[in-house]
């Protein structure tokens, strides 16, 4: 299944954009095999919903525990993150 979003390992992070053309479809839900921090690397409207909760913008460091459902919902423009593995 091809990824809907490209990326860079930089240091102890992984670098991910996600284009305006990535189809809403595509921001399904998953769970990782390890706890993460995602931080946006520009200003974005895209949102992330982890389980049980509301959707929330992507600002600042967001915590992702290891075998949580959580999903982005697509806003306007590119999305651009930065994620480190824990």
């Amino acid at each position: 299944m091809k990824k809907p979003y490209i990326e860079e390992k930089i240091g102890d992070w992984f670098h991910r954009t996600f284009t305006a053309e990535t189809a809403a479809s595509e921001m399904i839900w998953h769970r990782d095999r390890e706890d993460r921090i995602v931080e946006p690397i520009d200003n974005t409207d895209w949102k992330i919903q982890l389980e049980d909760n509301l959707p929330q913008l992507i600002q600042g460091q967001i915590f992702i525990p290891k075998g949580e459902w959580h999903r982005a919902i697509k806003g306007t423009g590119d999305l651009k993150i930065k994620i480190k593995k824990l």
